[in-house]
C-alpha cells in the first residue's frame, strides 16, 4: 500500500518523490550553474506536484550528467554555489532534498557524493559513494562508511550511489546502522536493468527495509539514462515502478513504523536479526561466531579470491583512463577530509 502514491498521507507515513531527471550535458561552470537552476526548480515542481511530499530525491550525476569529466572548474564544494542553492530550494519549498555532486579532491580524484538537506537548509547527511562503477568510473573510493541520518516524521535514512547496491554488504551495513529507508541513486542505462530491479527488491527483503531507487533519464546524445524509480517494500514487493519518462517524478509514501514492527515482530525471515544468531533454536542466542571466510580475510588485508591471477580488468586502462600509481589511505591515515 503505497497511500495512492502519497495522496492520502497517513500520520506515520513519509511521502517521498523520485526524479527520473533528464540526463544532461555539463561541460562548463556555465553548464554548471544552468543545471543548479534546473534542478533547484525541479524541486519547486515537486512542492507543488504533491503537497504531501517530505523528501524529493534527485539521481546520480543529476547536476554533471555522465561525462565522467574531473576537470576541477565543474567540481563541487560543500559551501560552493551549488549546494548553497539546494539549501534555498529547500527552504522556499519547505521540503527535505537528496542532491548528487561531484566533489572536488584535492588530494586525488573527485569523490562522487550524494547530500540530504532538510527543509531549513541544514546538511543532515554527507555520503561519499563507496564503490565507484569500475572501470568506467574515476571517482576515489569513499572513506565516509556509510551514514545514516534522521528524516521525515521520525525516520532513519541512509543513502548510496548506484554501484554500491550491487554489493549486498552496503544494504545490510545500512540497516545495522538503524535505516528503515536506504535511498539509492543512479546514473544507469539499459543494460543494468534487471539487475536495478533484482537487487532493489533483495536489499529491502534481506534487512527488513524500504528502498528508494531512481536513475537519471533520457539521452544526452551518447548515452540513455533508465529512469525506472522504483520502492520496495519490507517484504521485499513493488509498491511503485516508474517509467521511462524524463523528469516525471514518482510518489509513494512508505511506513517506517511498519519497518520498526516487522523488526520487533517477525520470527520467520527476521533475517537482520538471525544474521548473528544462527540456529537460536537448538543453541541459547544462536551462533554468534563469524563464519564467514571473506569477512575475516577482508578484515586482515588477505582478500583473495580462488580465480584471483585470471581476472583481466583491473584498473581503468580499457576505458580510456591511466593505470593509477597512489595507493588508498584510507581514512585511519588520511583523516576526515574537509571539502
Amino acid at each position: 500500500m503505497s497511500g495512492l502514491s502519497g495522496l492520502n498521507k497517513s500520520p506515520n507515513g513519509v511521502v517521498m518523490g523520485l526524479v527520473q531527471l533528464q540526463l544532461p550535458v555539463v561541460k562548463t561552470p556555465a553548464d554548471l550553474a544552468v543545471q543548479t537552476r534546473r534542478i533547484s526548480d525541479m524541486v519547486a515542481k515537486a512542492r507543488r506536484n504533491m503537497s504531501t511530499m517530505d523528501l524529493v530525491v534527485f539521481p546520480e550525476y543529476s547536476l554533471h550528467g555522465l561525462s565522467m569529466d574531473t576537470n576541477a572548474a565543474i567540481m563541487c564544494r560543500l559551501d560552493g554555489p551549488e549546494v548553497g542553492a539546494f539549501k534555498v530550494a529547500c527552504i522556499e519549498n519547505r521540503i527535505w532534498g537528496c542532491f548528487s555532486i561531484m566533489e572536488l579532491n584535492p588530494e586525488g580524484n573527485p569523490y562522487n557524493s550524494g547530500l540530504i538537506i532538510d527543509d531549513q537548509g541544514a546538511i543532515k547527511l554527507y555520503y561519499r559513494k563507496l564503490h565507484p562503477w569500475v572501470p568506467v568510473e574515476p571517482w576515489e573510493p569513499g572513506d565516509l562508511g556509510v551514514p545514516v541520518c534522521n528524516g521525515p516524521n521520525g525516520s532513519k535514512i541512509a543513502l548510496i550511489i548506484c554501484h554500491d547496491g550491487m554489493f549486498p554488504e552496503m544494504a545490510r551495513e545500512a540497516a545495522y546502522k538503524g535505516a528503515e529507508i536506504m535511498i539509492r541513486t543512479a546514473g544507469y542505462t539499459a543494460p543494468i536493468r534487471h539487475s536495478w530491479r533484482v537487487t532493489n527488491q533483495a536489499n529491502a527483503f534481506c534487512n527488513l527495509m524500504v528502498t528508494a531507487s531512481v536513475c537519471m533519464c533520457g539521452s544526452d546524445g551518447t548515452f540513455d539514462s533508465m529512469g525506472e524509480g522504483m520502492f520496495c517494500n519490507f517484504d521485499g514487493t513493488v509498491l511503485e515502478n516508474g517509467s521511462h519518462r524524463p523528469d516525471e517524478i514518482i510518489t509513494c509514501e512508505v511506513r517506517p513504523d511498519l519497518v520498526r514492527e516487522a523488526r520487533a515482530e517477525w520470527g520467520v525471515e527476521n533475517n537482520i536479526y538471525q544474521f548473528a544468531r544462527r540456529g537460536y533454536v537448538a543453541v541459547k542466542g544462536g551462533a554468534q561466531d563469524c563464519p564467514y571466510t571473506y569477512m575475516r580475510d577482508l578484515v586482515a588485508g588477505e582478500y583473495r579470491l580462488p580465480w584471483e591471477a585470471s581476472v583481466k580488468v583491473v584498473d581503468g586502462t580499457s576505458c580510456g583512463f591511466p593505470a593509477p600509481e597512489r595507493r588508498y589511505r584510507g581514512p585511519a591515515a588520511a583523516g576526515k577530509r574537509s571539502s
